[in-house]
């Protein structure tokens, strides 16, 4: 990618309007899981190409997505749900050594929201659950579980109408850094050279 700040600008725009769509996309609830695959694999053909997916690609995507990102849509709700039930439990003091249960219980749920990002990564490429569980080493879980903590909590910060870019940055923070962490998604791997001077082995002077 060019790193002109002619092409920052255009590129956070772009991220801008690409959040937007996919919260469009997810709107129907549940269509979610879809809209953030698509968003997902939109970001990996700019990363690898620098350019945007055809419309009409994006909807096979889309298309392709939605039994599995519904799949997945259910889950989180009841993973979350679960996590809820469980903090309030402690809360009430039902449960002896509650405090000193939240802080694993959180640090639990932390990394399964880290993990659910890895996950949206993944999306963008053949098995994504295969994929994440092979991408969540120590060091992109850690930082998948960064971005979307601090996504999280710059959302509940803003302004409403400021949370959509917040999922298209959040989505492009996250192949970046599981691309500089050294987890890749199959499909990613950039092209070797085919310049004439990369073919041609070099000779030897006699």
């Amino acid at each position: 990618m060019r790193h002109g700040w002619r092409d920052t600008v255009r590129a956070a725009a772009d991220m801008a309007l690409l959040g937007f769509l996919v919260t469009g996309a997810a709107l129907p609830v549940v269509t979610a899981g879809a809209a953030v695959a698509t968003g997902s694999a939109a970001i990996r053909h700019h990363l690898d190409h620098d350019t945007w997916p055809a419309p009409r690609a994006c909807l096979r995507t889309f298309r392709r997505a939605l039994l599995p990102g519904l799949a997945a849509s259910a889950a989180a709700v009841l993973l979350v749900a679960l996590v809820i039930v469980d903090v309030l439990a402690l809360l009430s003091g039902a449960v002896p050594g509650a405090p000193v249960l939240i802080v694993p219980l959180l640090a639990v749920a932390a990394a399964g929201l880290g993990f659910a990002g890895l996950l949206a990564v993944a999306a963008s490429g053949p098995a994504p659950l295969a994929t994440a569980r092979t991408m969540a080493r120590p060091a992109p879980l850690a930082a998948a579980t960064a971005v979307v903590m601090l996504t999280l909590l710059l959302a509940a910060l803003v302004h409403p109408v400021l949370i959509p870019p917040l999922i298209g940055y959040g989505l492009f923070a996250l192949h970046v850094l599981a691309r500089r962490t050294g987890a890749t998604v199959p499909g990613c791997e950039q092209p070797a050279s085919t310049s004439p001077r990369s073919r041609t082995a070099p000779r030897s002077r006699s």
